[in-house]
């Protein structure tokens, strides 16, 4: 997924190119990030271990090379930046199902989903004034750790993150949904919950092509302009109350409502009102986007397999500076989304929905193929001239 080639064309294009040869150059260094989200429990030390234990001497390197020390890896990551990961993002990471993949699509509509999540950073007054704290009725100032936000675009049959936005906590998940919205594309339905709805975001994301199914508050009014035989109907959303009242600028949408049979949820909770912009019915029954509509649950799994598996359960990031954060959280992106490649290309060869694949076991595999072939070397030393040269 990270060839060499694009490692060092990700790293000339931010700017980070040492200009002078070090024992951790830029290339290494990216390397390192990725290898500190697949061994996120092991010190800084062990990660590069487990980088670089399983490459053969024999194949080029000329002298042993020592592990260097953690202040040595936390000043190479401060020159690396977060630039160089974030374009590493952007380079590999796109939807992976094909017509082949089981699960992925919704009468030839790619599935995607819109979602968002908070990961605890380390606990740094650094961190504490770029990132924010949750609020806490238990603790003066806030939680425990300063958070990241993120929100990210995940194909839903697959589990790939292909785009995310981070932000600080006090940024909200709609205004980095924003950055997310214009992403979409043809050929693409949308699933996202209720907290994104806005007039503007919708129509936003309309005019991409894609098709909508999201999730709207119970206090949105919604006239039922006609009705349909499948038991939903067709509305107009509108800017605001005022353009409501008057009927003014007003946009068609198609509302499919219905009740989940659960007694344990609260009554607010059973009762779903979703918003779409197929307004045919023979496009998309409305039992059929209802039935659809839990897909969205699978961006919340992809979530959770970053932040639980990945990353480990109770474990912070660990870097104590803002920039290292972003750079750290753009490592765990970039090896999530390997991971998933290398789950939907097993899932494609054993004729298989990408669902039944367990993650632990794709990540327990990278885990071994890194620690057997990381597929780089360390710097070599300047080769001395001959004797009879000098």
């Amino acid at each position: 997924m990270f060839p060499p080639d694009l490692v060092d064309r990700v790293v000339v294009e931010a700017g980070r190119v040492e200009q002078r040869q070090r024992l951790l150059p830029a290339r290494v260094v990216v390397y390192y990030v990725l290898a500190l989200a697949l061994f996120s429990e092991c010190s800084y030390e062990e990660v590069m271990r487990q980088l670089v234990e399983g490459l053969a001497w024999s194949s080029g390197w000329e002298r042993s090379w020592e592990v260097p020390s953690k202040v040595a890896i936390v000043k190479a990551r401060r020159r690396l930046g977060s630039a160089p990961l974030e374009l590493l993002f952007g380079a590999v990471a796109s939807p992976l199902a094909t017509g082949a993949t089981r699960g992925a699509f919704y009468r030839a509509l790619r599935l995607v989903s819109l979602d968002g999540t908070c990961l605890d950073v380390a606990d740094t007054a650094a961190n504490a004034e770029a990132f924010g704290r949750p609020g806490s009725a238990r603790r003066e100032g806030g939680g425990a750790f300063p958070q990241l936000r993120l929100v990210g675009l995940a194909e839903t049959g697959t589990h790939a993150i292909w785009n995310a936005a981070l932000g600080p906590y006090s940024t909200s998940e709609q205004e980095l949904a924003d950055q997310l919205i214009g992403l979409l594309e043809e050929g693409m339905l949308c699933t996202a919950d209720r907290g994104f709805y806005s007039f503007e975001r919708f129509q936003t994301a309309r005019a991409t092509g894609a098709q909508l199914l999201w999730r709207v508050k119970s206090t949105l009014v919604l006239d039922r302009a006609q009705p349909i035989e499948d038991g939903s109907y067709l509305t107009s959303v509108f800017p605001s109350r005022e353009d409501r009242r008057a009927k003014r600028g007003g946009e068609p949408a198609r509302v499919v409502e219905y009740r989940l049979d659960d007694p344990g949820l609260p009554d607010s909770e059973q009762r779903y009102r979703l918003l779409t912009t197929i307004l045919d019915p023979d496009q998309g029954p409305a039992s059929e986007l209802a039935a659809l509509y839990r897909e969205r649950w699978e961006i919340e799994g992809a979530l959770d397999e970053l932040k639980s598996h990945q990353r480990g359960p109770r474990v912070v990031l660990r870097s104590k500076h803002p920039d290292g954060v972003y750079q750290e959280a753009y490592g765990y992106l970039c090896t999530h989304y390997a991971i998933r490649r290398l789950m939907h290309d097993a899932a494609l060869q054993a004729d298989l929905d990408p669902d039944r694949l367990s993650f632990i076991r794709g990540l327990r595999a990278a885990r071994r193929s890194t620690r057997t072939q990381p597929g780089f070397s360390p710097p070599q030393p300047p080769r001395r001239p001959p004797a009879s040269d000098r």
